[in-house]
């Protein structure tokens, strides 16, 4: 029997850091964080009892170096180390490494991570155990075999997938995966099995000990996926014939059986018609770690899933499985992404994030006001998740705990997340991997109407120059919007998302008054505070005013308006033909040289940003006239790659 854990060292940042250290302070247990350059102050490090620097900013550098995690260890005291997930969590050698220093591993034996941590193996693995299994061998694929899924074999979340239509594509598609597998998982290997999709993502968790004890802590339905990435998780799954769930569960106790699975992990289905008692489920992976969507299980069965997943680390015995579920919980994963721009990761400083507080929700974040989105992790906000007496009452907490919430700084996916909760189809259950990319022009339109926008644009307007008022250093008592002329009406412009939006105004003798929205009366006015009626309901929008940006929440939601200056300054013109970086990040490879005639999708640059590699490519035929971007360097957002002079289509 393992020895009684005093002290844990999570090797992650993070929410999933914060989650950890919470279970520990629970337990009585003491806490060791590890933080990059890049992370100095963040505030998963305010919630550990000590923390230890990595030296610079990349993973590769950090939280990917198991020498120096294990060696922050030793040096902090900590007797332990949990992975959380992503980064080391799956990595066998880590594991190795963790138990020859005479530390404890909080995971799975690092064999059996080998088995299932390598899904080609685990595949063959459990195609031995008779579960069902996706398979196709990429050098013999048949046209009738297409569409493929192309997917790394060390890694998930998205990373290393393509989807394959068309057979000639198939081997350039294999080597962009390598290429996205090795920079996000240090391995290049990948694999092909059918696409099937219209099915549904399944997963079972589970939960095992060295005493035979093995939970089947239910299942979750992780259908709603963009570009293989999680959106909406739910447990139980719902829509699934008693029949389905039943080999759902038994093939995940087959699969822990298989190899003496100890510790917490998922077994991962590819499901048809789970609704019918003939529906069928198809092994597709175990995840040995814990999930990010593990909340929604803790909140329907009432379990800490860390606080077992340590208790087997000190070599107990698990209780008896737990009962239930009971109710159902739903959760959300909030990014900054930008919808207009093809949902790219967003970074910045998140000025405002506050979720109400309030009964069956729950928030697991790694942000808060102030905190910054940089270019070298994962663009995840929060996850936030509604735990109800059943999947309506869960839906309807969960949107109405998005509405509420205050976030401004960078943009968000909140509005695509208001919309698959508010879908007929999402509400019906009828859910499959599918619908989100069926569905994603309804679902991503703001959730607000041009009126809602307008009015909060007319708050802004109305702050602002209420702040400018009071700050005066003379005439401060002068009233807002006054005019010597009082006809003349104020204007103020802004930005949000791409969209332009001009509000007017002007000051009577009686105060504000506004034409432009019909049945809209402006109330009382000040800098952070302003009071509208809109056709006799009185509503209030709170405002902050800073330096190039005014926030707003009121009614519809938080808005971020960006002021637009009356003038421009002719260094701030872009040239014709320039190839912009979306976001900050750093140049992977360039590769045209100044003066190169290129053709229209010719590769240009080669951006990487949060784990995700990013083509730039020749907008049009024409000759590359001017080359900023070098290889290794770090470029902001808006910053000028090169640029091409030809004939625009």
């Amino acid at each position: 029997m393992s020895a009684s854990i005093t002290s844990v060292l999570v090797a992650n940042r993070g929410e999933i850091a914060r989650r950890v250290f919470s279970t520990c302070r629970d337990l009585g247990i003491r806490t060791v964080a590890v933080y990059s350059d890049a992370d100095a102050g963040a505030p998963f490090m305010g919630d550990a009892d000590v923390a230890v620097r990595l030296p610079g900013n990349a993973p590769s550098d950090t939280y990917l170096r198991g020498d120096l995690v294990i060696a922050a260890a030793l040096k902090a005291g900590a007797d332990a180390i949990h992975p959380g997930y992503g980064f080391l969590s799956e990595n066998a050698e880590f594991a190795r490494a963790v138990a020859k220093a005479g530390l404890t591993w909080i995971g799975p034996a690092p064999d059996t991570i080998d088995s299932m941590g390598d899904k080609i193996r685990a595949k063959e693995l459990m195609d031995k155990a008779g579960v069902p299994i996706l398979s196709v061998d990429a050098a013999n694929a048949q046209k009738s075999d297409f569409p493929l899924l192309v997917k790394a074999s060390a890694g998930g979340g998205g990373r290393g997938m393509r989807i394959v239509t068309d057979p000639k594509d198939l081997e350039g598609e294999l080597t962009a995966a390598g290429a996205e597998a090795l920079s996000a998982f240090g391995d290049a290997t990948v694999f092909v099995e059918p696409y099937l999709p219209t099915a549904r993502h399944i997963e079972v968790q589970v939960m095992a000990d060295t005493h035979g004890t093995c939970w089947i802590v239910g299942d979750r339905d992780c259908s709603i996926q963009r570009r293989h990435q999680k959106v909406v998780e739910e447990a139980p799954a719902p829509s699934v014939s008693d029949e389905v769930r039943k080999v759902l569960h038994d093939a995940s106790r087959a699969a822990v059986e298989a190899v003496g699975y100890v510790g917490a992990g998922t077994v991962e289905f590819l499901v048809a018609d789970a609704h019918l008692a003939s529906g069928k489920a198809y092994f597709l992976e175990m995840n040995t770690r814990l999930q990010v969507e593990h909340p929604v299980s803790e909140e329907v069965f009432g379990v800490d899933l860390v606080a077992a997943q340590i208790l087997v680390a000190e070599g107990k015995q698990l209780a008896e499985e737990p009962a239930g579920p009971e109710g159902h919980a739903i959760e959300v994963r909030l990014y900054a992404e930008d919808p207009a721009d093809d949902w790219q990761p967003q970074t910045g400083t998140v000025r405002t994030f506050d979720v109400p507080d309030g009964p069956g929700l729950r928030v697991d974040s790694g942000i808060e006001s102030g905190s910054v989105i940089g270019i070298h992790y994962d663009a995840m906000i929060a996850k936030v998740i509604a735990h109800g007496d059943n999947r309506a009452h869960a839906v309807r907490l969960l949107g109405d705990a998005l509405r509420r919430t205050r976030l401004h700084g960078v943009t968000t996916n909140i509005d695509l997340l208001l919309g698959i909760l508010g879908d007929e189809e999402f509400r019906a259950e009828r859910v499959h991997t599918a619908l989100l990319d069926e569905r994603l022009a309804d679902w991503s339109k703001p959730a607000n109407g041009e009126h809602a926008v307008r009015k909060a644009a007319l708050a802004a307007a109305l702050a602002e120059a209420a702040s400018s008022t009071a700050n005066a250093k003379v005439l401060g008592r002068i009233p807002t919007a006054y005019r010597n002329v009082p006809s003349q009406e104020r204007t103020r412009s802004y930005t949000i998302g791409t969209e332009e939006i001009t509000v007017s105004y002007r000051g009577i003798r009686t105060g504000l008054v506004q034409s432009e929205l019909e049945g809209v009366t402006i109330g009382a006015v000040t800098p952070t505070r302003v009071v509208l009626d809109d056709d006799g309901l009185t509503e209030t929008y709170a405002v902050a005013v800073g330096s190039g940006w005014v926030d707003v929440d009121g009614p519809g939601g938080s808005f971020d308006f960006t002021p637009v200056p009356e003038s421009v300054d002719p260094a701030d013109v872009i040239a014709e033909g320039s190839l912009l970086a979306p976001m900050p990040a750093a140049v992977m490879s360039v590769a045209v040289t100044e003066g190169q005639h290129v053709t229209k999708g010719d590769i240009v640059v080669v951006l990487e940003a949060m784990k995700m590699q990013h083509t730039i490519t020749a907008p049009y035929d024409g000759v590359v006239t001017e080359l900023s971007a070098t290889a290794g360097a770090q470029v902001e957002s808006g910053a000028v790659l090169a640029v091409i002079e030809g004939e625009a289509e």
